[in-house]
Formats: structure tokens, C-alpha cells, sequence
């Protein structure tokens, strides 16, 4: 139970968001009370041991760090740490008859040798190099925005300072500025999957979703590269909790809030346990969530379009590009169907309302880079684990049959993965205590039943540009003030990632509605 009748900030949810706010909360001296309606802390950035008897921690839903600032880790003491891939990708294809791919890392010459391998000449290889050094820029200038005062839009269009830039990434469909910058449909997809990363768009979607989504996804750590959390995402969200309660925060489990009621300076948020008064609640949880705790009506639906699948193998499948070992093509992100003409197929068919006919998804092996997270036993024995993230299945395809239809989407899924390897996947899979195969699916509708994500909408709703704009796209917040965090009710904040910079695993939202908080005193 908690200690007290009334505190300066009530938390909504225990998940890396919450958590961050809280710690920053305590630190400062405010009473905090986190209320989270799971058994633990840590929403979708978790560590679970997924298979009967076997010592396996996988990062069951969030997988991998970009957008988590180092400042934040250093404000609040945190033991943690990230660890880079070597290598950025590996895409399998055939073409001529033969399998062959393109792997993108382990140097710079190693990186143009394949481009000029796969499309014959040094052209793609430039391109690509021009456009991720002006990725690399953008990231530069951007990524320390995301901790500080919302900027406005001409404020963040100055500071990025190159015009051609802001137009195709701000202003321009993504497809334009893929199309116009490479001509292998390979390479192109490679580079467009950063932008539907649970986004449901075409690469020419007018509304930019896919632009949003790729931006966010290109500027992390200022660099855009994505790493590994080492010990697992739970030991991100462990280190943040000891933080929280080191520093006086309260933190209580198995405690489903039930209503929250605000006169606009003081507020009562009433759970199972009881009604506990704040000065300021800060939600941790979607808009859709907060509207209901509101009693208000909830935003439009933004469902989520990802199939995540989760894996422990006995050794890693080999491949039918014998150039390639599989412990450098699994290593970084490992894409399936992900040509730019699949991926516009795939998209094509599910707003149809079909099943993509050749799913395309991404796979990384986490135990490759960080073999902490499996026991020392299944070390000695080589064994791995394998995370998919399939692209482009909208909730909406589950709504009638969730069961069955992820069963389908799971095996067409596979079959494209088999397709580029030298024995089937099944062949590797282990086996948990009870004698079944370690593999398990999540659609959009099975994230919103466990986690409460919208729809399964990994972001809580369409992502936003960063910055302050009532058309800055995505945002249903028309003010959403200073610090990107602000609802129509002054001492309720939205400290999720459905706040305008929030999505991914970050501790920005957190981090911001603390610091909009702090300033009002």
C-alpha cells in the first residue's frame, strides 16, 4: 500500500517513461507515487524468460536502443550500457539465379565492395554514403532538441540549416527523396524499412507518416545507430526503478488506475487500493487510456502494423549465400522481403485487407552481441536467440480471427525467411522443458491486450514531428506545450510515448513532462 494519502506527482504507469519521470521527480525533492496495473515494472521495455525451463532473458517487446539520451542515464546514475553492432545489415536476395545479398558493415571498404558486388558499379554506394552523411547531420542537430524546450518549426528548420534536407524529409513524401537518390530496388528498400517500423504507410503517403517515422529512426544518440542493450531492455527498466526508488519515489504493482479526476490545480487518481490526492498526474500510458480515465472521448484509433516474433535456437540456421557467415548476417538487422517493390506490395495487399502474400519482416540476433542474456550452459552449447519484426499488418487484419490469422502471418513469415537459407528454420529451433518449440507471436491485437498499447500502436498514436506546430503532424494536441508534454487539463501530462517526441524506448517523454513539472514549480 501506499505510504500516503497525497503527493506532489502521481505516475500512471510503471513502463521506462514513467520511471524516468519519477526518478527525476524524487531527486528533486517532490513526493511520487508510480501506479502500475501489471505485476512489474517496465511495460514494453522488458526482459522475460519466454521458455519453460530454459535460462534465456529475451527482450520479449522493445528490442534495441537508438533514441535513449546518454544525459539521462548520466543525470540519473544509471547502470547501464549499450553495446554497437559491427554490423549494420545484411539483405539476401537472388538475382541471376544465384543467392547472393548485400552486407552493409565491418568497414568501409568491406561495405562499398558489396554495393559495387550486388549492382555492379560504386554508383549506389555513393549515394548511399551522400545520404546518410546528410542523415548523420540532420541527427547532429536534432537529437539534442529532443531534452530541451520544444523548438518551433522555423527555430528547427534554422538550426537544421539545409534546405534541400528539410524538403525531403519535412516537407516531400520519402519516396521522392529514395527514388531520386538511389535506382537499385534493393538498396532502396533497405533504406525506406526505417521508415515502417510500425507504421502502416506507403513510401508516397501524403500525410508523411513514413517521414516521421524514418526521422526518428535516423537521429538517435545523434548518429542514428541503433545498439544493443547489454543484460537486455529489463535491465534498462531495473536500473530505472532502482533509480526511482533509491531517490524516495513509491512504486506499487498489481495496481490498475481507475479514474482520475482534475479541477486544473489539483487532481485525485482513484485505483483498487484507493484515491490518492496530486498535484499533478503524469500518464504513462496512451491518449486512448487517458481519455478513458478522463471520462472524455477518446482520440482517433492509430493501430499498430507489426508482427514481433521471438526466438531460441540451438545454433544458427546456414544460408544459401555461402559468402556470407550467419553470425555476421544475423548480427545486425537481417531483412526479409524488404525490396522497395515487396514492400510496396505488402502494403498494397494489407490495406486491401489481405494478409501480405510475402510478409516482410527484420531479424537481429541479440546473443551475438550481448551473450549475457542466455544462461552460461546454453553458451558453451552455441545456442541463440533470434527477434522478428514483421512490417505492414495492420490490426485491422486480425479483428476476426486474432488466433488463426497470426498462425498464418507467423508461417508465410517463415517461409520468406526460408527461402534464403540453406535448411529450414524449424531444423534450428529449441526445444523448452515441456518439449515445445521456442518460438512465440505477437500481433497488434495481443500488444494491445497485455500492454495496452492502442491498437498495438508500438508509438500510442502517429508520430509527430518535433516541434512545436498545431499541423506539425501526427499530434492531436493543438498546444502541446513548452516542453511537448501538455493535455487540456493543466496538471495532467501525457508522459508516454503518445507526448510529441515520444515512441521508442527514449525516457524523452519522461524526462520532459519532469522538466515541465520542475519549471511550474
Amino acid at each position: 500500500m501506499p505510504e500516503r494519502t497525497s503527493y506532489d506527482a502521481v505516475i500512471v504507469g510503471g513502463g521506462h517513461n514513467g520511471l524516468v519521470a519519477a526518478a527525476y521527480l524524487a531527486r528533486a525533492g517532490r513526493s511520487v507515487l508510480v501506479l502500475e496495473r501489471l505485476d512489474h515494472t517496465g511495460g514494453a521495455a522488458v526482459s522475460t524468460r519466454a521458455f519453460a525451463g530454459l535460462d534465456a532473458r529475451l527482450s520479449r517487446y522493445s528490442y534495441l536502443v537508438s533514441l535513449l539520451p546518454p544525459k539521462i542515464v548520466r543525470d540519473l546514475g544509471l547502470n547501464f550500457a549499450v553495446r554497437k553492432r559491427t554490423i549494420s545489415s545484411y539483405t539476401p536476395v537472388e538475382r541471376d539465379g544465384r543467392p547472393t545479398g548485400l552486407l552493409v558493415g565491418g568497414g568501409h571498404d568491406r561495405t562499398r565492395e558489396a554495393f559495387a558486388e550486388l549492382t555492379g558499379s560504386d554508383r549506389e554506394f555513393g549515394a548511399w554514403e551522400r545520404f546518410y552523411g546528410s542523415t548523420r547531420r540532420l541527427a547532429e542537430r536534432v537529437f539534442p532538441t529532443l531534452t530541451e524546450p520544444l523548438p518551433a518549426r522555423d527555430a528547427l528548420r534554422a538550426r537544421i540549416d539545409d534546405e534541400a534536407l528539410w524538403e525531403a524529409l519535412f516537407e516531400r513524401p520519402l519516396g521522392e527523396a529514395v527514388e531520386a537518390a538511389f535506382t537499385d530496388d534493393l538498396v532502396r528498400g533497405v533504406v525506406l524499412t526505417d521508415a515502417l517500423i510500425g507504421t502502416f504507410a506507403a513510401a508516397h503517403d501524403p500525410s508523411l507518416r513514413q517521414n516521421r517515422c524514418f526521422l526518428y529512426h535516423v537521429i538517435g544518440g545523434g548518429t542514428g545507430d541503433w545498439d544493443v542493450p547489454i543484460g537486455g531492455m529489463g535491465a534498462l527498466t531495473d536500473a530505472l526503478a532502482g533509480a526511482a526508488r533509491r531517490a524516495g519515489a513509491e512504486i506499487v504493482t498489481d495496481c490498475a488506475v481507475t479514474g482520475i479526476a482534475t479541477d486544473g490545480r489539483t487532481a485525485e487518481v482513484t485505483c483498487e487500493q484507493g484515491t490518492f490526492g496530486a498535484r499533478r498526474v503524469l500518464v504513462n500510458a496512451a491518449p486512448r487510456e487517458l481519455a478513458r480515465l478522463l471520462g472524455e472521448e477518446p482520440p482517433p484509433a492509430a493501430e499498430g502494423a507489426q508482427l514481433k516474433v521471438n526466438m531460441l535456437l540451438t545454433r544458427l540456421p546456414r544460408l544459401r549465400d555461402t559468402r556470407v557467415d550467419p553470425r555476421e548476417a544475423f548480427s545486425g538487422t537481417f531483412h526479409v522481403a524488404e525490396g522497395y517493390g515487396q514492400l510496396e506490395t505488402a502494403y498494397q495487399q494489407a490495406a486491401a485487407g489481405e494478409l501480405p502474400a510475402a510478409p516482410p519482416s527484420e531479424i537481429y540476433c541479440h546473443s551475438l552481441t550481448d551473450p549475457s542474456i542466455l544462461g552460461a550452459d546454453l553458451v558453451r552449447e552455441g545456442w541463440q536467440t533470434l527477434t522478428l519484426f514483421g512490417l505492414h499488418t495492420p490490426a485491422s487484419l486480425f479483428a476476426t480471427d486474432n488466433d488463426a490469422t497470426r498462425e498464418r502471418l507467423l508461417a508465410a513469415t517463415l517461409g520468406q525467411l526460408d527461402a534464403h537459407l540453406a535448411e529450414p528454420l524449424t531444423d534450428c529451433l529449441a526445444y523448452d522443458a515441456d518439449g515445445r518449440p521456442c518460438i512465440e507471436a505477437r500481433s497488434p491485437v495481443d500488444l494491445d491486450r497485455e500492454l495496452g498499447l492502442p491498437g498495438g500502436n508500438i508509438f500510442h498514436r502517429e508520430l509527430a514531428f518535433p516541434y512545436a506546430d498545431p499541423d506539425g503532424g501526427g499530434s492531436a494536441e493543438t498546444a502541446p506545450g513548452r516542453w511537448g508534454v501538455a493535455t487540456t487539463h493543466a496538471n495532467v501530462l501525457l508522459c508516454g510515448a503518445g507526448a510529441v517526441r515520444g515512441g521508442g524506448v527514449s525516457g524523452i517523454p519522461g524526462h520532459n513532462a519532469a522538466m515541465a513539472v520542475l519549471e511550474g514549480g
